[in-house]
């Protein structure tokens, strides 16, 4: 076997697609240092217990891809469906011939345009980075996204964000424990946990409002407790799972489009994400969409 071969691992039951991407002799065994290729752990295995992934994806990964699919589609309805509705009422107050100040009401909401928040995307994965900026692009989101290793985040973190003038942070890669069901609150016990604790620190000490700022941290199986105490408004994972590489980016986009007089339906905005409430979770706080009235008659 060689770095950059696809793999899965026998004693999890093939359950997770792998790439390798480094190899280490260590004891007289060989040890293969693992990241998911859909989800965002980084792993080692013995090199006895990996066999060559006959196809891209297992079953359970393309279950994930398909729900992908499905919830893209279901935000664009939801979406496209209100400026439906918004039409589609201008054209029955015209046909219905309602009074002035109604048909007033309609023109003016045709007037108004909307600015969701900006996005910084920092990815210690430039895979993953480039499959979460296919997807901010589809849902309409104006995202700037760096792939910078993890261990470098909290050094470059302030910096790019004045550069970029975000008003929602991403800081993801790849996680994972180094002992299971042991020491859950030990930073030392996760690999990449502490340089998104660092980076959040960082972060709130710039900006410490975390409406100002809204703030999601942590990849799989992070140590959740310590980065929302570092001053993120979103975390993973509260209970130590993996999440999808894309969960990142489904939460942004309800933050991101969710009115700025108005708090973020928590739990809307977390059920959006692949893994749900076990893989993360975080504090109310306020949306970044900015309503804009009147539109321009030259765009």
């Amino acid at each position: 076997m060689n770095i950059g071969d696809k793999v899965v691992r026998k004693s999890h039951g093939k359950d997770l697609t792998f790439e390798i991407i480094d190899i280490i002799e260590k004891e007289e065994k060989t040890i293969c240092m693992l990241v998911g290729c859909n989800m965002r752990i980084i792993a080692d295995s013995s090199i006895d217990d990996l066999e060559y992934a006959s196809h891209e994806f297992s079953k359970k990964e393309e279950i994930f891809d398909s729900k992908v699919k499905d919830n893209i589609k279901k935000i664009m309805k939801m979406r496209g469906g209100s400026n439906l509705a918004a039409q589609d009422t201008g054209k029955v107050v015209q046909m219905n011939k309602v009074n002035k100040k109604d048909k007033k009401k309609v023109q003016n909401k045709e007037l108004f345009f909307g600015r969701p928040g900006r996005i910084l995307h920092v990815d210690g994965d430039s895979r993953y980075l480039d499959e979460c900026l296919k997807a901010y692009k589809q849902l309409g989101l104006v995202a700037e996204g760096i792939a910078i290793p993890e261990q470098e985040q909290p050094n470059v973190i302030v910096d790019l964000v004045k550069k970029y003038k975000a008003d929602i942070v991403v800081l993801t890669g790849h996680d994972g424990m180094i002992r299971s069901n042991d020491d859950f609150g030990d930073l030392l016990n996760y690999r990449n946990s502490k340089y998104f604790v660092d980076s959040v620190t960082n972060l709130r000490e710039y900006e410490p409002n975390y409406d100002d700022l809204v703030i999601f941290a942590g990849a799989c199986q992070s140590c959740y407790e310590s980065i929302l105490d570092a001053g993120a408004n979103f975390a993973s994972s509260p209970k130590r799972v993996l999440i999808h590489c894309l969960d990142p980016v489904f939460l942004c986009e309800r933050i991101a489009y969710t009115n700025i007089a108005s708090v973020v339906e928590i739990e809307q905005a977390i059920g959006n994400t692949l893994t749900g409430i076990d893989g993360i979770g975080g504090l109310q706080t306020r949306g970044k969409y900015r309503e804009g009235f009147p539109k321009s008659s030259y765009i």
